[in-house]
Formats: structure tokens, sequence, C-alpha cells
């Protein structure tokens, strides 16, 4: 349990600091929550989670909603839900900027759509590689892979979650950070499900991308049977917790 009574400075090394970071990731990945939920998902009081949520609602970086009294309600009020402001998801990064974009309108202007393609995979191939290796020693099925892989992606910056369903298998990504680019240029999302379907080794199928305006990037998995798929992330376990 944190300790409610100790004020560290907000800084990201502070055990503060890193609190908050798990409050941001967790919004990231879940959409919105209540402090309950946060609390429950962190193993800490909701009173230090509001405080957390207050201090981070004063630096513009999380906003709430409030509830709204459901028809056969029994008594009580319903729960505030907290999200990111769009402020606090741009400090998750994106790896490309403006001048990636007009680099990328070059290389169309002068080498048409394939020259774009042929660039995309060759920029993802690092990536790839970096996920395969931190991959090495994951089980053979696909979904079992998918679950490596998103502890891989993770590590890079995706905030990735796996899980297994009744036919197959499900890779989300939570947080792109090339989002800003690959919504003018599509051929970077081709090129990143092509990876997911060669470190998976099984064919999947992309159902929505963050840069076409979706609030995940989601990848289905098939065919594959999935039993045992361990989750990969603290998940909030709520009806409540829906992506914005």
């Amino acid at each position: 349990m944190e300790n409610e009574a100790t004020r560290q400075p907000s800084g990201c090394g502070t055990p503060d600091g890193q609190t908050r970071q798990r409050v941001a990731e967790l919004l990231l990945e879940n959409g919105r929550a209540t402090a309950r939920q946060l609390a429950a998902a962190l193993g800490i009081s909701q009173v230090a989670v509001r405080r957390h949520l207050d201090a981070m609602a004063a630096d513009g970086l999380v906003e709430h909603r409030e509830p709204q009294a459901a028809a056969g309600r029994g008594r009580g009020r319903p729960a505030r839900t907290y999200r990111l402001t769009e402020a606090a998801r741009e400090t998750f990064g994106h790896h490309y900027d403006d001048m990636a974009t007009q680099a990328l309108r070059w290389i169309h202007r002068h080498g048409g759509p394939a020259a774009v393609s042929a660039f995309a995979a060759e920029q993802v191939a690092p990536l790839e590689e970096r996920c395969r290796t931190a991959m090495d020693g994951a089980d053979d099925h696909p979904v079992a892979r998918a679950s490596a892989l998103a502890r891989a992606l993770s590590a890079e910056g995706y905030v990735a979650t796996a899980k297994a369903l009744a036919n197959g298998g499900q890779l989300c990504q939570h947080h792109c950070p090339v989002a800003h680019v690959a919504a003018e240029f599509p051929q970077l999302c081709e090129a990143e499900t092509q990876v997911i379907g060669r470190l998976v080794g099984h064919h999947v199928q992309r159902l929505a991308t963050i840069a076409n305006g979706d609030g995940v990037c989601t990848t289905y998995i098939p065919g594959a049977s999935a039993a045992g798929l361990q989750s990969t992330t603290a998940h909030i376990e709520s009806p409540q917790v829906r992506n914005p």
C-alpha cells in the first residue's frame, strides 16, 4: 500500500511520479475509469488515487465526467469517471513529427504509393527484430506468441495487451507512436500488421487503428484455439471502463 501521508515531488523518478505514470497508463489502456477501479488495479487506497487524480487534473492531464443517475438505480450516487486529456496522450510520445510527414509526402510525390510502402517496411524492420529478440523462448502457439509480443510492444511504447477469444486471439495497442503520420499514410499500419503476422506466425486481421480515429489498434488472430493465455497487463475489470 502507498503511504498516503507521504507527499513526494511529482517528477517521474519519484514514487508519486511513478504512480501517476501507472494511472496514466491504465487510463490510456481502458479509456475511462473511476477512482475505485484505479485503486483496485494499483493496490492503493481510493484516497491516494484521488490525490493523484487531483494533481494530474491540475496539470491538465486528466478530466472527469460527472455521473448521471440511472433510472431504477439503488441508493448511492454513481461514481465519477476519469480519462486522459489530449495533452496527456501527447506525453506518451510520437516518433514522427511534421518533418517526417513532409518527407513521406516527398517520397509519395516522386515514387508513388509503392515507394511509401517500401519505406514503411524498412522503417518497421528494426522494430520487428527487437520484438523477435524479446520474444525468444515464447511458446509456438500464435496466441501465446501474441501475449509475448504484447509485452515486447509495451516496452517499445505501444501500451499493448493480448487476450484469448473463443475463436482465436486479439492483440491491442492502446498507443501508436506514429499515429499522426499513419493517419495520412496507412502504409505504416499495413507494414506493422505484416510484422505482427510474422511474429505471431499466423494470419492476422487488422480490425481498427488509432490512425483511423479508433480508440485502439486491434489485431485479430482468427481460428487459433486460445486456451491458457495469460493477461499481459493489469486490466480494470468493470463494465464501466470503456474506450472513449
